[in-house]
């Protein structure tokens, strides 16, 4: 049987893939060699869904996840100043997955953040480390994730109020740390520090907005300060900022609709982070993320879309890309065929799935109900809040 007689069952036709392979118009460079690689890796994981639909390892994952909180192998020692980010994405992934934990665990989850906060503000990397923005987001978010009063009570906020109001530059801006560096990662994790524990005030973001958008690149994405390279982090980041902000008119939204939409691969289904770069699973939330942001700008200007049931991209497509080749069969998800598993693509490729399989409307995108990503938790339980008479947070300025 021909590679055009194959038929996928997720969607597209083999034979359709096949016709996206890069043209490298008769030119090779190291690049289109390393992307040619890519693809014929991707075509051989396609291949295999000839006699059965791929499937989501939901129970593997969240085993990966369980076991991810106690033990963590060698490879992970150069994340020892990101360990607020290691339960964030754990708790965030068993999240999305529809799955709890114990009462106990989250405490003592909740016991070592409280260890990561500075007497001064903010949280580090580890207990003991400076404080620092992306770490203060992730045990922020880990935090409120967790949703128990415990660990509600964990964030001092008048001395979280004071650290992000620190790192402000005149111009807007923010820095990471410290006399650290300055990029869009920071407006964007004191912005969001802020408004999910209630301390925001305008005067904390006083021209952060206006110099974002000075951050907006003539290929229409977000650079992570001027001047700099579009990137799909940095555009997740900076349009997020300017929806908390108010300011979305400051974006030059059919220019960032332009440069997202091309970064979606043709053949591989997934996500590429910048031009000319290899598609990566992460992607699939940091620029498939975008677009719900982009739909409901789109939306309040009163701009509908014939195809008004999906984002503005392929979203069986990149489900197929996740599906099929993202999972390690014991669990845990990756940057693309080859890679190894780990935590934060776990993280980011769920988030991406989940994206791709909502819309703009009440449809759910997907070949299969087992693949649904957000488990659906039945009405009769209580959640464990509710058993314990616990009310949800609500942060008085």
């Amino acid at each position: 049987m021909s590679d055009s007689d194959l038929g996928l069952h997720t969607g597209r036709s083999y034979e359709e893939i096949l016709k996206q392979r890069q043209d490298d118009e008769g030119y090779k460079t190291a690049t289109t060699d390393e992307q040619a690689r890519v693809e014929e890796t991707v075509l051989k994981f396609y291949r295999s869904c000839k006699d059965t639909d791929p499937i989501l390892l939901r129970p593997k994952h969240i085993q990966f996840l369980k076991k991810s909180i106690a033990h963590l192998n060698d490879t992970y020692e150069c994340l020892d100043s990101s360990r607020p980010w290691l339960c964030f994405w754990i708790l965030h992934s068993l999240t999305i997955l529809g799955e709890r934990l114990e009462d106990e665990e989250y405490s003592k989850i909740a016991g070592f953040l409280a260890k990561c906060q500075s007497p001064t503000g903010g949280f580090g990397g580890g207990p003991g480390q400076y404080p620092h923005l992306a770490s203060t987001y992730a045990a922020v978010n880990a935090l409120c994730t967790m949703g128990t009063r415990e660990a509600y009570d964990v964030i001092d906020r008048k001395n979280l109020k004071r650290f992000l109001s620190s790192l402000r530059g005149e111009d807007g801006s923010f820095c990471m740390h410290e006399n650290g560096e300055i990029d869009i990662r920071g407006a964007y994790c004191a912005l969001a520090t802020a408004k999910l524990t209630n301390v925001y005030t305008p005067d904390m973001f006083k021209d952060t907005a206006e110099w974002i958008a000075k951050c907006q690149t003539w290929e229409g994405g977000f650079g992570g300060c001027p001047g700099m390279e579009a990137h799909g982090g940095y555009a997740y980041c900076a349009l997020a900022a300017l929806v908390m902000l108010g300011k979305t008119e400051l974006c030059h939204l059919p220019e960032l609709l332009r440069w997202i939409v091309n970064k979606q691969m043709r053949l591989e289904g997934g996500f590429q982070g910048r031009t000319n770069k290899l598609v990566d699973g992460c992607y699939s939330f940091w620029q498939g993320g975008t677009f719900p942001l982009i739909s409901a700008i789109l939306s309040m200007q009163g701009k509908a879309f014939n195809n008004s049931d999906h984002w503005l991209f392929n979203q069986e497509a990149l489900q197929e890309y996740i599906l099929t080749c993202c999972q390690n069969p014991h669990g845990g998800l990756l940057d693309k065929p080859g890679k190894n598993r780990d935590i934060y693509h776990t993280c980011y490729v769920l988030s991406g799935l989940s994206v791709a399989q909502n819309s703009p409307t009440k449809s759910i995108i997907g070949m299969r109900p087992a693949n649904k990503v957000e488990k659906k938790k039945e009405k009769k339980k209580k959640s464990q809040k509710e058993k314990k008479g616990i009310p949800k947070r609500r942060w008085n300025t």
